[in-house]
């Protein structure tokens, strides 16, 4: 199995830093300074990238770590990302240091996003900004109904799944998730532990799908639990669930 290693970039981005046998890949490289510092201080060599979405803080450091290593880079099939080499959809898959990884299509926050996903015993999920620890991405060139499908196709995959998201937006993202379902014991223990790691500077993600079942609104649309909170809020527009997302989505906007 790889060996996974966050690598912080900018304010609250992670890049992911995939490793095996003295080679490695990243996951949405948005700068290449921090990879290059992770890569040598391992002495790894980079062979592979994988891109979820076209926004620059996912690409901004192709164009060096192309210049430096030459390595296979997957992602979307979106001509504006032109440094990829292999361009995947829905149901292909790709593999990278003897892992083998199925591509699954989550539009929502931009058309282009797809995710990777690796099947088995221990399940491995890189979204992007599609599902964050607590949350999800801002829906910005999809619709509402489309993020909604793309999660709850997300929501399907074995409780175990570890998700590896793009962004250190956890404690955030609880506090809104809070404010939707305050009465969501689940979610009070786990922003416990999120705030205890924070205050050791410790990264809160990987998460896993099942915690995500049971502690993130966006998954929970559906809930009858949160659709009684919304109510109660003076809050339920719709009944369905991406009517109740787009509720959701929207006041997560403003939050």
């Amino acid at each position: 199995m790889v060996q996974v290693t966050p690598v912080p970039a900018f304010s609250d981005n992670y890049i992911w830093l995939l490793s095996k046998g003295g080679k490695a890949c990243v996951v949405d490289p948005g700068d290449a300074d921090p990879v290059l510092a992770a890569l040598e201080a391992r002495n790894l060599e980079l062979t592979d990238i994988l891109i979820t979405h076209h926004h620059f803080d996912h690409v901004g450091g192709l164009a060096s770590l192309v210049s430096r290593y030459g390595p296979t880079i997957y992602g979307p099939e979106n001509p504006a990302i032109d440094a990829i080499t292999h361009r995947v959809r829905a149901d292909d898959t790709v593999e990278v240091l003897d892992t083998a990884f199925r591509i699954l299509e989550v539009p929502g926050h931009t058309l282009d996003h797809i995710a990777y996903l690796h099947e088995g015993p221990s399940p491995l999920l890189f979204c992007g900004d599609t599902l964050f620890a607590g949350g999800c991405g801002r829906v910005f060139e999809g619709t509402f109904e489309m993020m909604f499908n793309s999660l709850h196709q997300l929501a399907l995959l074995p409780p175990d799944t570890r998700v590896f998201c793009a962004h250190e937006y956890t404690l955030a993202n609880l506090a809104f998730a809070e404010a939707v379902e305050p009465q969501n014991s689940a979610l009070q223990s786990r922003i416990a532990d999120a705030r205890a790691l924070r205050e050791q500077n410790i990264p809160t993600v990987p998460s896993d799908i099942g915690t995500e079942l049971a502690t993130n609104p966006f998954l929970r649309c559906e809930e009858s639990v949160l659709l009684d909170s919304l109510r109660e809020q003076g809050r339920l527009e719709g009944q369905t669930g991406p009517e109740v997302f787009a509720t959701v989505r929207g006041w997560k906007d403003n939050f």
